[in-house]
């Protein structure tokens, strides 16, 4: 029996081995078995020394909860000094007087929070500057180093020979200014580990600096309005309204600074207001591009304005705002920034969403670009007549997104500017000049004499008249159709605008009607139009009339085809009286009286 069981259990561990084999040899033939390792995570320290930002802040946190054992551990020392405890604790004493003396640290936020600490201040790779002493008697430089290699975690302490030159300095018998002047139930009170004394300074500075600031301002104002001549003009008045605040804003900062560094204020609420210090100068420098961007604006909407630019008005309050917009943008960033805040993500998904929003609005954005190439090539104005393709209209407005017409209809166009930037436009505005372009078709029974008559007689009229342009005029006999005799014009109109030009091609047309009447012809009809009871009866006493003028002329060499004779054009300009006897003259003043 025992031996039944001791074959059941052989049968058993062997099948079990054969089990675990094969899937051995299969877990490697699917290459299942292999495993990656996840690399060792670095442990965090737990002073924070990784970076020079967190040297610095664990430094003045040790500080500022009077624990100068562990501030020391953010000091290289030599293993002597290390194991001497008092010695730790009065080197850390020693500095933290000295920083109230005269010793200040970069501002948290521009202290680098990476493990290679900076790479673009010109020092050696491992080494940051983070502040500096500086007293009648010393001047320190304070530098952070890296002491670990490149296989181990970074590990940022204050140089050694930092530290060597605060332990070789003499402070003995020191006393900073607060300490000399504030009772001393002020000093020995404490609130945040520091001097309530020195909190109520804070205060009183804060106070005080700003009027001073204040104070200095006004004088400066007063100054540069008796050295500045055009201080007192409007361009003058803004420029200096716009410098005023960030200026006023900059003096008190740099006052408060100065003064609380020379009077003694414990370095751990001076390093406490950095950030606001900070702050307060990013603002003032905001305050002053959004100011600056406000007078640019009105200074350029003035220029646009004076010299009939009106068109770009409207861009120039666009860009306005888009750089105000941008000037809150950027803001917000470098205080979050300031403060501590990871931008980076924010910037990314800014990104992000920049590139999604340009998809989503296409159309405005080419509309957009339309706008500037609008504003930038000037085809057409506010107050413009134009032809946008098959649209004709004066245009009432020029926005960013559209331009809108208003046609003779009384109706208003509005056409985007993307396609607008893309169409041919067609400005009558700015003609120099007004085509006056009418064809004439004469009766079939107009004689060869007649139409000499009429062809002089019409050239004559466009070198008389004064209001069409001092350049040869074009009457020509260009053709015989079906049912009329073709002869064609060409001038050029001077005017200011259509309505005066339209003036001027009235009267003209007027002219040529009498020519043509005291030539005995007519125009001619279609004839499949009836206009028999109209018809004019073709005049023969006429006829021979002219053709006896026409006679005189080629004897005494006088006819003025194919080309006028000089003399005769000279004789002719001007001497037509427009307007026409009897019309009213605005000019006139016998006619207004």
């Amino acid at each position: 029996m025992i031996s039944g069981t001791k074959r059941i259990l052989f049968f058993f561990l062997l099948s079990l081995t054969l089990l675990v084999n094969t899937n051995t040899a299969e877990a490697q033939l699917l290459g299942a078995a292999k495993t990656t390792e996840e690399p060792a995570k670095v442990p965090d320290d737990s002073l924070g020394r990784r970076t020079p930002q967190g040297t610095v802040n664990g430094f003045i946190k040790a500080l500022g909860d009077q624990n100068y054992l562990r501030a020391s551990q953010y000091l290289v020392l030599s293993k002597r000094s290390y194991r001497k405890t008092a010695e730790r604790i009065e080197i850390a004493k020693t500095f933290q007087k000295l920083l109230d003396q005269g010793g200040n640290f970069s501002p948290s936020s521009i202290l680098s929070n990476k493990e290679l600490g900076r790479l673009d201040d010109n020092l050696t790779t491992g080494i940051d500057l983070v502040g500096n002493i500086s007293t009648d008697k010393i001047n320190i430089q304070l530098y952070l180093e890296n002491q670990s290699d490149d296989s181990e975690p970074a590990l940022w302490l204050f140089s050694a020979e930092t530290v060597e030159a605060i332990r070789g300095a003499d402070i003995s018998g020191e006393k900073t200014f607060l300490d000399r002047v504030l009772p001393k139930f002020l000093i020995e009170r404490k609130l945040g580990n520091v001097p309530i004394g020195h909190w109520a300074v804070v205060v009183v500075m804060a106070v005080v600096t700003y009027l001073l600031s204040r104070l200095l301002i006004f004088v400066l104002i007063f100054l540069i309005q008796k050295i500045w001549k055009k201080a007192d003009t409007e361009k003058g008045t803004a420029i200096i309204d716009a410098f005023t605040l960030p200026v006023q804003m900059y003096l008190t900062v740099m006052l408060f600074v100065a003064f609380t560094q020379r009077m003694g204020i414990s370095i751990i609420v001076r390093q406490r207001f950095s950030i606001i210090i900070i702050t307060i100068g990013i603002v003032a420098f905001l305050i002053l591009l959004w100011r600056m961007t406000d007078f640019v604006s009105m200074y350029t909407r003035s220029r646009m304005s004076n010299s009939g630019r009106a068109s770009a008005v409207s861009a120039v309050l666009f860009l306005s705002r888009t750089m105000k917009a941008a000037i809150v943008v950027i803001g917000i960033i470098a205080i979050l920034g300031i403060i501590g805040v990871d931008v980076t993500a924010g910037l990314a998904a800014l990104g992000i969403g920049g590139i999604a929003l340009a998809l989503g609005a296409q159309k405005t954005i080419e509309n957009f670009v339309g706008s500037v190439s609008l504003i930038a090539d000037q085809p057409l104005r506010v107050g413009d007549y134009c032809r946008v393709d098959d649209i004709k209209g004066t245009v009432e407005a020029i926005g960013m997104r559209s331009t809108t017409l208003r046609t003779a209809a009384r109706t208003i166009v509005t056409i985007p500017n993307g396609q607008l930037s893309a169409s041919k436009i067609e400005n009558f505005a700015h003609r120099d000049r007004f085509i006056f372009n009418p064809i004439f078709g004469f009766r079939m029974e107009t004689t060869p004499d007649q139409m000499r008559y009429l062809l002089v007689e019409l050239r004559s009229l466009l070198y008389a008249h004064p209001a069409v342009l001092n350049t040869p005029p074009i009457v020509r006999f260009t053709g015989i159709t079906a049912d009329a005799l073709k002869v064609e014009i060409t001038a050029y109109i001077e005017a200011i605008n259509l309505e005066t030009s339209q003036e001027v091609q009235e009267d003209l047309l007027l002219r040529m009607l009498d020519i043509i009447e005291k030539s005995g012809t007519s125009l001619a009809y279609p004839s499949q139009t009836l206009y028999m009871a109209r018809d004019t009866p073709f005049s023969k006493d006429k006829a021979d009339e002219i053709a006896e003028t026409v006679k005189k002329w080629k004897k005494d060499n006088e006819l003025q085809l194919p080309k006028f004779d000089p003399k005769r054009v000279e004789e002719l300009k001007g001497s037509i009286k427009y307007p026409d006897e009897g019309s009213f003259n605005p000019e006139d003043e016998e006619t207004l009286l």
